[in-house]
């Protein structure tokens, strides 16, 4: 029987070498992104795999990742793997039609919303969940006195951040429901050579662009998602982190579990501000 997986952010990059290589080695892979109209193009120019289905889910709009979720629970019997993979980094401050901060509502709040949402059809096809984490978590620190970045900014800052939330994520999904038959791993993909970095410019960007010989292409960015993936299990693996296709120990703050309780009471906080509660379960 063929795996259903469901990915975000497969439209460049790494996700769209995941979505390829997973679709050519028969499963069958649903993309959730934000613009269809990219993601057919894609396939029209023969660059996505045209047995990837696609599922519009903007993770910036709850109201989006809700329509997703309701749409993907009538339609899947069951989800083997759920790939968090999109992301994205804002160099200014920029709030979503929920007023949340850009980067918190994209590399965190979304996912969790979306995760959270299908749990049930998770639990019952015992699944495996992958978050698309990064090294950038070393430089992560939550203020939750300040979660969206009103009093202070900073785009990196928030990114990292972002970064860490997903291992916090990662061990509280475990934590939570390991004991349900759901896996869940985090991962640092390497620092790949895609359209990522764009909005650094100034010094920063001229950084980045000096070294950009170090970074990786997206298929190597991409090839320890694709090794967890198409494990048999990832069980003996739930609640940690991998690098270059080995665990690794994450950052000390990522190993706070007060932290990462806190940062998923908070999350259900905001959905329930927002009015998407319904979207909790027990």
């Amino acid at each position: 029987m063929k795996k259903n997986v469901l990915i975000t952010g497969i439209t460049s990059g790494i996700g769209l070498i995941t979505a390829n290589t997973l679709a050519e080695k028969n499963y069958d892979v649903t993309g959730l992104i934000r613009n269809p109209d990219k993601a057919e193009k894609l396939i029209s120019e023969g660059k996505l795999n045209s047995a990837v289905k696609i599922l519009p889910c903007d993770l910036a709009s709850l109201k989006s990742v809700d329509q997703c979720v309701n749409h993907i629970q009538k339609a899947f019997d069951r989800i083997d793997l759920l790939i968090n993979n999109a992301g994205g980094v804002f160099l200014k401050r920029e709030t979503t039609e929920d007023d949340l901060e850009m980067t918190f509502a994209v590399n965190h709040l979304g996912h969790f919303a979306l995760t959270i949402g299908l749990l049930d059809k998770l639990i019952f096809s015992k699944a495996c969940i992958i978050n698309v984490s990064s090294e950038a978590h070393r430089s992560g620190k939550l203020n939750f006195d300040d979660l969206q970045g009103e009093e202070k900014f900073g785009g990196w800052k928030a990114y990292a951040d972002g970064k860490l939330c997903n291992i916090y994520f990662t061990t509280e999904l475990h934590r939570r429901y390991f004991d349900n038959e759901i896996a869940s791993v985090s991962l640092h993909p390497g620092v790949v050579r895609t359209n990522f970095f764009s909005p650094f410019g100034g010094f920063l960007g001229a950084l980045i662009k000096a070294f950009s010989f170090l970074m990786v292409s997206p298929e190597k960015g991409a090839a320890t998602q694709l090794y967890l993936a198409q494990l048999d299990s990832l069980r003996e693996y739930s609640g940690k982190y991998f690098k270059n296709k080995k665990e690794k120990q994450p950052s000390k703050e990522a190993r706070n579990q007060e932290a990462a309780i806190k940062l998923w009471e908070k999350s259900e906080s905001l959905l329930k501000e927002k009015g998407f509660d319904h979207l909790l379960q027990s």
